[in-house]
């Protein structure tokens, strides 16, 4: 007998199985697990259409009009490639579109689940947006994979910038075109480390809604933060998430889309059910978690951030407990000439969950990108493609 998956005390009924076996399933620990993820696993989408305009400084991009974004990228698409690299012995997961003479890379750190997969939709909208001259990379988090490569150990914050770094020595350090980092959530505050470490070679910083520090005020990071910090619970809920991810797939599929919320993507109901349902992986995201809130617990590096405001952005969402605006308010105080945004399209901290949000997420970062090249050189010579064409 399996238990009925519950959320907000409604039940949820899984499509009928054969006679001979009834499924009544009843426990919150799903409900509870996704709960501890850095992108909350229940979105908003705003059915509008958008464009964003890039603002340098503390820009408010409230809801807007016009074309259609389906308009914005080009029809037939070119689809990422994912790959399997060695970086440092750990397998990594690469989701890349290469340009054949770049003028840019853009290097894309996702948050914590560090599943590459979930930013397909955002990777393949960006690439677009720039007319096939930037190369464009996401790199996955070491053992948030769809195989278990690495025997069961476990992977804190500061061995996922490492690798990280190790990555950019490896692959990319050695070429010529600029280098742009960006980053979701606890991808910031990671991409932050690296632009510490290699100051030289990034051209400018992005971070989307960032998870820069451990906010004591928020109940939801306080709970979490219990959650993570106990071994005991931790293994008991990923041993609860693994179970699920032993269902059939159709079942699985049900499971994420619930959890998710609609609409969601084909791509991201694909990548809970491949990776995030396997319990090395979930395992991670939990250790991964409990090393986050003991790392930003401390105060942000604010001279550097204050050193390099020209060269750095954050846009930040409404009701995101991970980037409350409250760091908004204080970015704006200690570094007032970093670039500042607000999201209210109500795509929400799971941007990525959606295809609407992650186009809306490409859009924005292209243009801050375009506004760079542009203050930089006076003319940009890469060309995003114009939004209302």
């Amino acid at each position: 007998m399996f238990p009925i998956l519950t959320r907000n005390d409604e039940s949820f009924h899984l499509p009928a199985w054969p006679r001979t076996l009834k499924l009544k399933m009843k426990t919150r620990l799903p409900s509870l697990a996704s709960r501890c993820l850095s992108f909350p696993l229940s979105i908003s989408i705003c059915s509008c259409s958008c464009s964003c305009s890039c603002r340098p400084r503390n820009m408010d991009t409230g809801k807007s009009t016009g074309n259609s974004i389906d308009q914005q990228i080009l029809y037939e698409k070119k689809q990422a490639t994912l790959r399997l690299c060695k970086v440092s012995r750990h397998t990594t997961e690469l989701l890349e579109l290469r340009a054949e003479d770049p003028s840019l890379h853009v290097l894309f750190i996702p948050g914590n689940p560090g599943i590459v997969t979930y930013y397909k939709d955002f990777v393949e909208a960006l690439y677009e947006l720039f007319g096939g001259s930037a190369s464009v990379t996401a790199i996955g988090h070491i053992s948030h994979t769809r195989k278990s490569w690495e025997h069961g150990c476990l992977f804190s914050l500061q061995d996922q910038i490492d690798h990280k770094m190790d990555f950019l020595k490896q692959e990319i350090h050695h070429t010529e075109v600029p280098l742009f980092l960006v980053g979701h959530s606890i991808g910031s505050y990671m991409s932050l480390e690296i632009f510490k470490r290699v100051p030289e070679r990034v051209k400018y910083f992005i971070g989307l809604y960032p998870f820069l520090t451990f906010d004591k005020t928020s109940s939801k990071q306080s709970a979490i933060r219990k959650i993570t910090a106990s071994k005991t619970q931790s293994v008991i809920l990923s041993s609860v998430v693994a179970f699920l991810g032993l269902l059939p797939r159709w079942a699985t599929k049900a499971l994420a889309r619930r959890f998710l919320g609609s609409p969601c993507s084909s791509t991201a109901v694909e990548a809970t059910c491949t990776h995030l349902l396997q319990y090395h992986c979930i395992r991670n995201v939990f250790f991964l978690a409990k090393s986050e809130f003991i790392k930003l617990s401390e105060v942000p590096d604010w001279m550097f951030i204050r050193g390099k405001q020209d060269q750095i952005a954050f846009l930040f969402g409404v009701g995101d407990h991970w980037g409350p605006l409250t760091m908004f308010e204080e970015i704006s105080k200690q570094a007032p000439d970093v670039a500042l945004s607000i999201e209210r399209e109500g795509h929400t901290h799971s941007f990525c969950c959606s295809e609407a949000g992650s186009i809306w997420a490409a859009q924005h970062v292209a243009s801050l990108i375009k506004h760079q090249c542009q203050a930089a050189s006076g003319s940009s010579k890469v060309m995003v493609k114009d939004s209302n064409a």
